[in-house]
């Protein structure tokens, strides 16, 4: 599903340059739940961009469901985001003065996707992630978890190959930031292929491998046993 070969990734800093990922291996397969760790500094901010289409690398290759990612104008790129990517942020990046559904179905309207049917997927994947009964409700009306619901349903709507997650717990406490990775487990026990970007231990291991970043090299790239959130959701 995703296949990086030899990344780099530089920035200049004035008269000096920073290079930030120094030739990065990895790929995952369809269907995995993968966690990227790293420190402040590491490069996973810089390779979630990438991943995300919002930056290019230096050098190297990136392959997306087949597709090489390279040279992109902004068209293409917001493009290739609608057709195979969903995100969440930490700080879930929902539309204040829109519902939950009108969030939810903000995707499928870039997509062209007709009204009634918008509402009608919003409304789906707002039952799914157990929200269904908020979908008139303004995001000021809802807690941190039901946000980042939300969020999950809005980046699920247009059923993208790949959904990229950074930092989804970051803005939540302990229990709440297990019922999300529950949210998040069972999607991905569904098939979909999941990147989780996170600082936090015990939520990376509640995904099936965790990639090590340290200084823009993978460090330790190993699999996991799985520890399924639920059991901490009462």
């Amino acid at each position: 599903m995703i296949e990086i070969k030899d990344l780099h990734k530089s920035y200049k800093m004035g008269s000096n340059s920073l290079h930030v990922l120094k030739g990065l291996n990895f790929s995952i397969a369809e269907g995995e739940l993968v966690a990227i760790m790293g420190s402040s500094g590491s490069g996973k901010s810089t390779l979630l961009n990438i991943l995300g289409m919002l930056d290019e690398a230096d050098s190297g290759s990136y392959t997306l469901d087949g597709v090489p990612i390279k040279n992109l104008n902004e068209t293409k790129a917001a493009k290739y985001r609608n057709k195979f990517l969903g995100f969440v942020f930490q700080s879930f990046n929902l539309i204040n003065y829109k519902t939950a559904m009108e969030n939810v179905a903000l995707p499928l309207y870039y997509q062209k996707v007709p009204r009634k049917e918008r509402e009608e997927k919003a409304l789906k994947y707002l039952e799914q992630v157990g929200l269904k009964e908020w979908a008139t409700h303004l995001p000021n009306e809802l807690s941190g978890g039901q946000k980042q619901r939300v969020a999950i349903a809005r980046a699920m709507a247009a059923e993208p190959k790949v959904l990229l997650a950074d930092e989804p717990t970051g803005a939540l406490d302990s229990k709440t930031s297990y019922e999300v990775m529950d949210l998040i487990q069972n999607i991905n026990d569904k098939g979909n292929t999941i990147l989780v970007v996170t600082h936090e231990e015990d939520i990376a291991h509640m995904c099936k491998r965790i990639v090590h970043l340290k200084d823009g090299v993978i460090v330790e790239d190993k699999k996991v046993e799985q520890v399924r959130a639920a059991q901490y959701v009462k």
